[in-house]
């Protein structure tokens, strides 16, 4: 037998090896809908505890909003559960086409092309457009699944520092020899919550000849003006060449993602990404959820005003109360804590005292920069982050934190 005991007792020592070292990541269960209070039972068996969610991607509280649910549950009567099928077969409905447009329309693009998730989209988009005579030049610190399509792409890869442009533009120049040069970066970047620099970026592309690939997955409904995304927020609308994002954070929290952007490489991707031709489509119900969202969010920027209002406030109380946070203006705020074992263990003592909010630790984020990442959302009440700063103020006083230095945090606990 291929998975003898000495194969099995390997493993297991990797995981005590991963449990030792207190990085041992834990699924907790949720009995509710995603909400700002939800009711969490942890894995050990202990009873449900009723707790704010301060860690979900629910930026605009729309996951379990009663319209969308409603749409949801129409789309489920009218167009069934699933489609058991790929796009190009039998797996078009007119209601895809139908968000295909809304999202370009949205964006400011030419096309739009759905995918089963937004890791799907960056999974094929690279593959779809670029051979190797091409190169790919990533921001360091861009989500997992651009590098995982990256990866799987035969063009060349070489990266520029974080949000470093001056390092961006020699990378340029070292490259211009190549037949197509695809700059990428993230438009906030999810572990960090800082935005990136796309007015900066589309001047470099435009003076190197460059296409701009941006993942705005924690950007899409809530950062700009009326909430469409980095592009709007930098002042470059419409002069982003790929934009990538997903359905499931602020437009519904269910799945799906897409690729909109121009309308030849949203095409290629059409004729040759795999996620695309070999996946299922985007189920009925998701479709018409995100529809609703669309119609909501055109409707009002209330919510993401809301959002705007709720992160000012906390990173404001956080910052008074002495925490060491990544800077920013994003719903993304990270209080970090430098130590895996200490983000795990501040954790637990959050949710004793009814904050659910999750330490994130290597190889999430590199070693050494682990943290608490905070995520604001507008289903958040001025009562619900008085609260969660009270317990974060309590466990931060507990492991002495407030106030020192991320120097004296890392001599207290170490990397």
């Amino acid at each position: 037998m291929g998975y003898s005991d000495k194969v099995r007792s390997m493993y297991q020592e990797q995981l005590k090896g991963i449990h030792d070292a207190g990085i041992f990541k834990q699924e907790r269960f949720i009995h509710s809908s995603q909400a700002a209070d939800i009711e969490v039972e942890y894995p050990t068996g202990s009873s449900l505890k009723k707790v704010i969610n301060m860690c979900a991607n629910n930026y605009l509280g729309l996951s379990s909003h009663p319209e969308v649910v409603k749409a949801a549950h129409e789309g489920l009567d009218s167009r069934g559960y699933g489609m058991s099928s790929v796009r190009f077969i039998c797996g078009t409905q007119d209601i895809h086409n139908e968000l295909e447009k809304k999202v370009t329309e949205f964006l400011g693009t030419e096309d739009t092309i759905l995918f089963p998730s937004c890791m799907d989209a960056n999974a094929g988009v690279f593959e779809a457009i670029l051979t190797d005579e091409d190169v790919m030049i990533s921001d360091r610190l861009v989500h997992a699944s651009i590098i995982d399509g990256i990866r799987l792409c035969g063009a060349m890869h070489d990266t520029f520092k974080h949000s470093n442009m001056d390092h961006l533009e020699k990378k340029l120049i070292l490259h211009a020899d190549k037949r197509l040069k695809v700059v990428i970066t993230d438009g906030v970047f999810s572990m960090d919550g800082d935005t990136a620099k796309l007015d900066e970026m589309v001047a470099l592309c435009d003076k190197y000849d460059a296409m701009l690939f941006v993942d705005d997955s924690h950007s899409t409904g809530f950062i700009g003006k009326t909430g469409r995304g980095t592009h709007e927020h930098c002042g470059v609308f419409g002069k982003i060449d790929i934009i990538t994002t997903t359905f499931g954070k602020a437009l519904g929290g269910a799945s799906g993602g897409c690729v909109s952007g121009r309308k030849e490489l949203v095409e290629m991707c059409r004729q040759k990404a795999r996620p695309y031709l070999f996946s299922n489509t985007i189920a009925p119900v998701v479709v018409s959820g995100v529809l609703k969202v669309l119609d909501i969010l055109s409707q009002s920027t209330e919510r993401r005003d809301k959002l705007e209002a709720n992160t000012e406030y906390w990173r404001k109380g956080l910052t008074e109360a002495g925490f060491v946070l990544q800077p920013g203006d994003t719903p993304i705020v990270p209080v970090m804590l430098f130590n895996a074992k200490l983000s795990q263990d501040f954790s637990k003592d959050l949710y004793d005292e009814g904050i659910y909010a999750i330490g994130f630790f290597f190889p999430v984020v590199p070693n050494g920069k682990a943290r608490i990442r905070t995520q604001i959302s507008a289903g958040h009440e001025i009562h619900h982050l008085d609260k969660a700063l009270a317990a974060f103020i309590k466990v931060g006083k507990k492991y002495d934190i407030l106030g020192k230095s991320k120097q004296e945090i890392i001599e207290m606990y170490g990397l």
